[in-house]
């Protein structure tokens, strides 16, 4: 027998509800956050490229890869917290250029922005709101999933009602939690008909709700506000801009309830190019995690009320 009582065992995971609950209550949980572009630049320049060099044979003085080139390996072919991938694309990189060598090439290569795709092949990843004009009835909103922060379209649109009964059909393997903000967002919506001026019929008719990325499975209740803000929008015709991204639990009275994840949040809108994050107030607190230089260039908006949000988005 082995004396396991002073014994520490470390162990990770993605997420924490795979975790069965009498094993959870039984560990000391830490949250480590996803790295920002920025920190993922130190750790490949300090760790990452070096180890890939010594792996694949090459020394300091046969390859150089630039700052600017490794900002586009990190936002165009990697979408993660962590650096895994990160570290298989910059070993890439240093295997190509150790082939070179083998063949007798040994000049020093320099890998600039513009090599990239040479060695890396087309972008994986592109900007999630380029090339998307304001339109009725799409939201952005932001979620987390293992892989950290992403870009979430809500897409609602109203089609004639085929019976007595309004329907109401929610798509894009959206799971219980978010099915019942749909169903509160639009109850929210159909009360506010006079305050939104809007002719109530018009939520009379079946309402369709979809979230793209049909495949991927979605739930929690961070998205209520952008739920009620893209029926908001077919209901009055109103347009909202894809640089507008919002989050935050919504209730029946309208108030605005903080959410999880608002760092990972905050980096997924940044390096989609949202130019403004609308927040929970009682989020304001988990702000100050946020690096000044993921907030630079980005507007946040701090409400208690969904009011505030149509307020902002309708203007």
């Amino acid at each position: 027998p082995f004396d396991l009582s002073k014994v520490m065992f470390v162990t990770t995971a993605n997420q924490l509800h795979t975790i069965p609950p009498p094993l959870r209550d039984r560990m000391e949980t830490i949250e480590l956050l996803g790295y920002t572009a920025n920190e993922k630049q130190i750790i490949a320049k300090q760790y990452l490229i070096p180890r890939q060099l010594t792996a694949n044979g090459l020394k300091d003085d046969l390859i150089h890869i630039r700052d600017t080139a490794i900002d586009k390996v990190i936002s165009a072919y990697t979408r993660e917290a962590g650096v895994r991938n990160l570290e298989r694309e910059l070993g890439t990189l240093c295997r190509k250029v150790a082939r070179r060598v083998a063949e007798g090439k040994t000049e020093r290569t320099t890998i600039a922005t513009r090599d990239i795709q040479r060695y890396l092949g087309p972008a994986k990843f592109d900007s999630e709101i380029a090339g998307r004009k304001a339109d009725i009835g799409v939201a952005t909103g932001l979620s987390v999933t293992p892989a950290g922060g992403e870009i979430l379209f809500i897409e609602a649109a109203t089609t004639k009602k085929t019976n007595a009964h309004i329907q109401l059909r929610i798509t894009g393997q959206i799971g219980e939690v978010m099915q019942e903000s749909v169903q509160a967002a639009l109850s929210y919506v159909k009360s506010q008909s006079d305050a939104l001026e809007f002719n109530p019929g018009v939520l009379e008719d079946d309402i369709h709700v979809h979230v793209p990325a049909g495949a991927i499975p979605k739930d929690g209740p961070s998205a209520g506000i952008t739920i009620a803000t893209a029926l908001a929008s077919i209901a009055t015709q109103q347009r909202i801009s894809p640089e507008i991204a919002m989050t935050g639990e919504l209730t029946l009275r309208g108030r605005v309830l903080p959410i999880g994840g608002v760092k990972e949040k905050i980096l997924a809108a940044k390096q989609a190019g949202i130019k403004k994050v609308i927040l929970p107030q009682g989020n304001k607190k988990d702000f100050i995690e946020v690096p000044k230089d993921i907030q630079k260039g980005v507007e946040f908006l701090f409400v208690e009320h969904v009011t505030e949000v149509f307020t902002e988005v309708f203007a």
